[in-house]
């Protein structure tokens, strides 16, 4: 019955993937060196080798963004890759310091299917699990899960779906909210003697934190109380710990 309140509850709360510009986005805006130099590289990362340097005055086209690398063009026609910390030291037409969100998660809101597995504890004792989510905005999403736990005396298979809400999604860490209903499945071991398989409906409601890494993944970390419908009358209470790694496309 407790998993219910606490459902009830958390669905309240509920009611609360390349770079690329498209055709209806707005014109590139135009920024001014401020800083003694800006250095443009080959490709959006640190690995790629610096081949041209900005000088103070210089104007700078932002072309497209990737994370937080943005790739611009000189006025003279080069075009390479410059770190969005860099860019901070520049200028708008304005005159006015330009300005930028600490993590740019645009692709990471646009995000429509999201693939990963973690691996914790069920009680005391290990698991591991998969899930496949779609997301239905960019605070809701629907998840499906599958999981296996391996006691020391029995083995139990669970799935279940999940509704779970992200009220700031658009942050790179961001906490949220699940609950769902599935499937449970305990299997004793062969050597055990009396004992039988329990197959029962399953609930769980949940809290958890993403952590957007870079480009396209996502680490997750979540507690959830899973509560075993036995009979009308009896049920069980399973408290999950897991930390996992997701991509999303």
């Amino acid at each position: 019955m407790k998993a219910f309140v606490i459902s009830g509850l958390l669905l309240a709360a509920l009611a609360l993937v390349a770079p690329a510009r498209a055709a209806d986005d707005p014109p590139p805006e135009t920024v001014q060196v401020a800083d003694a130099y800006l250095d443009m590289r080959t490709g959006p990362g640190r690995g790629y080798p610096v081949f041209h340097v900005a000088q103070r005055g210089e104007a700078v086209t932002l072309l497209l963004r990737h994370t937080d690398w943005f790739k611009v063009r000189l006025a003279r026609g080069q075009e390479g890759w410059v770190e969005r910390a860099q860019l901070s030291g520049t200028l708008t037409a304005a005159g006015a310091p330009k300005t930028f969100r600490d993590v740019l998660v645009d692709d990471y809101l646009l995000r429509r299917v999201e693939l990963g597995a973690a691996w914790g504890r069920f009680k005391s004792e290990p698991m591991l699990k998969v899930w496949g989510a779609f997301r239905l905005g960019e605070s809701l999403a629907v998840e499906a899960t599958v999981g296996q736990v391996q006691g020391l005396f029995s083995g139990t298979d669970f799935w279940h779906f999940n509704l779970s809400a992200e009220p700031w999604s658009d942050r790179r860490l961001s906490p949220y909210l699940s609950v769902g209903l599935g499937k449970f499945k305990n299997i004793p071991n062969q050597s055990l003697v009396g004992v039988t398989t329990t197959d029962a409906k399953l609930a769980n409601a949940g809290v958890g934190l993403r952590w957007y890494l870079s480009e396209r993944f996502v680490a997750r970390a979540d507690w959830t109380i899973h509560t075993a419908l036995l009979s009308d009358q009896r049920s069980r209470e399973y408290r999950a710990f897991t930390a996992g790694l997701s991509f999303f496309f």
